[in-house]
């Protein structure tokens, strides 16, 4: 028995021990990968509709009213009668792309509805679900990965739509694949829609400053309508501040009394995460009704902190509640990190396990 679980006063017998991340190594067969690119389950029911704009930030208005004009756009925009592609099929070569740009591009800050308009773009795309794809940049890299360059290509090039979330470019290797692979879908016919929190013409600004690199975020620039959408994180908007972290008792005891919860120590749940790749990370949490975390401490390194912000990105997308003890998750990352060219991405983390944190009180109300 564990001290934490002593000193509870748990009686294990009694109650049914919990899960553990750190007992997880899953592996995921590429087939499934390319089946999961639809939206999360978060955004399972969203529409154009459902979204409800800032009065105050027309750039709202005008996004839904663009993207579903976008939307209606598609319904003749890729051959109609081609079937469904095969994940190792070839099939019928699509008709070639129309002149102009065949992507949108929804630029704004965290919380202010990108993914929710995305995802209702997908949705309202006269297409079948296998005609069409969504997923994070991390997720489409990851497909490339285990598909390789040239079977993504055949196994996408027969989509009409491909919506990428989240669209940062990490490293100079990421952008040539990635402008690379785009490039070429959008010659297949593919219209392209995707979220990011910087205009594509700045994408990898203060990062990399090569000649190269910026020649590829010119050219992928080049291939999306840039539709700015401005507002403050909605996660924010009138709702109070994040609770502040529970003890380890409280955490444990939480743990034993919900059916489907997770218990971990999250220095050793760091540990972990560099032992399974982060394209396995949406199946690590296959089934978790919520994760309760003991002795939160601030990541210790930025390989640690990016691998933390993907899971809190399919935690968040899987709507999976995280109580946690320890330190409160506006302390996760030091002043170097959040002020340096990953920010975003810790920020973002940061909005998005603050809103889990909410979501995790009433496990230790109950």
């Amino acid at each position: 028995m564990s001290s934490s679980t002593a000193a509870s006063g748990i009686d294990p017998i009694a109650e049914a021990a919990p899960l553990s991340l750190c007992a997880r190594e899953p592996h995921v067969p590429a087939d499934r990968l390319v089946a999961e690119m639809v939206p999360p389950p978060r955004f399972d029911s969203v529409r154009f509709e459902t979204y409800i704009p800032d009065p105050n930030q027309p750039s709202q208005t005008e996004a839904v009213r663009v993207l579903a004009g976008f939307a209606a756009g598609l319904g003749g925009a890729h051959a109609l009668g081609t079937g469904k592609r095969k994940l190792f099929g070839f099939g019928k070569a699509p008709a070639k792309a129309p002149a102009g740009p065949r992507g949108v591009y929804l630029d704004g800050g965290y919380g202010v509805g990108k993914t929710h308009l995305l995802a209702s773009l997908w949705h309202a795309t006269p297409a079948e679900p296998s005609l069409k794809a969504f997923g994070t940049f991390v997720e489409l890299t990851n497909l490339v990965g285990a598909l390789g360059f040239q079977q993504t290509v055949r196994t996408l090039s027969g989509h009409r739509l491909l919506c990428i979330d989240e669209f940062e470019l990490d490293d100079p290797g990421d952008t040539v694949l990635v402008s690379t692979l785009l490039g070429k879908l959008v010659d297949a016919g593919v219209a392209l829609a995707a979220t990011s929190n910087t205009l594509p013409g700045k994408l990898g600004e203060g990062r990399f400053a090569a000649a190269d690199f910026l020649r590829e975020i010119q050219g992928l620039s080049a291939r999306f309508r840039p539709l700015r959408i401005d507002g403050e994180d909605y996660r924010h908007r009138g709702l109070p501040e994040a609770p502040a972290p529970f003890t380890d008792e409280q955490v444990t005891k939480a743990a034993y009394a919900t059916a489907g919860a997770s218990l971990d120590d999250f220095p050793h749940l760091l540990d972990h995460l560099a032992r399974v790749h982060p394209s396995r990370y949406g199946a690590l949490t296959d089934d978790l009704r919520a994760v309760c975390l003991t002795d939160v401490q601030p990541v210790p390194d930025q390989s640690t902190a990016l691998r933390l912000v993907v899971l809190a990105d399919r935690l968040y997308d899987r709507e999976v509640p995280v109580l946690a003890s320890g330190m409160p998750f506006d302390k996760l990352f030091s002043e170097e990190m959040l002020n340096g060219g990953y920010r975003k991405k810790y920020f973002r983390a940061i909005s998005r396990l603050t809103a889990l944190a909410r979501d995790a009180k009433g496990l230790v109300e109950a």
